[in-house]
């Protein structure tokens, strides 16, 4: 039966074609996985830039807040110090729910990227 050479033939089409669809595979893989990279540096780019901009603004609002304060509190070093508590107090607020703030969303996010089609 496999001798017919019509069977031999097909079997060679269907090995070609075979062939060609695990490269065609392949070639989709790669394709994704460059998508999910580059979707992942763009977020982490903007999240770089954001960040940036924020910390001077912070700096400059910091600058602003402490010398505000010195006619309230009658010395700049009190001041300095209000404010840098004031930070100290966010900072202890971001350690106590950074689970919720910062892991589940990331880990929501990277799941998402990393498993879409």
């Amino acid at each position: 039966m496999f001798s017919n050479d019509k069977n031999v033939e097909t079997i060679a089409q269907l090995v070609e074609v075979l062939k060609h669809y695990i490269g065609l595979q392949s070639e989709y893989m790669k394709l994704d996985v460059i998508e999910k990279v580059v979707r992942l540096l763009t977020v982490i780019t903007i999240i770089v830039v954001f960040c940036t901009i924020l910390l001077i603004s912070l700096i400059y609002l910091s600058f602003a807040a402490a010398f505000a304060l010195q006619s309230l509190v009658g010395s700049l070093i009190w001041a300095f110090l209000i404010v840098g508590g004031g930070y100290l107090l966010l900072l202890i607020f971001f350690i106590l729910l950074r689970h919720r703030l910062i892991e589940r969303p990331l880990v929501r996010f990277l799941g998402s990227l990393l498993m879409s089609k």
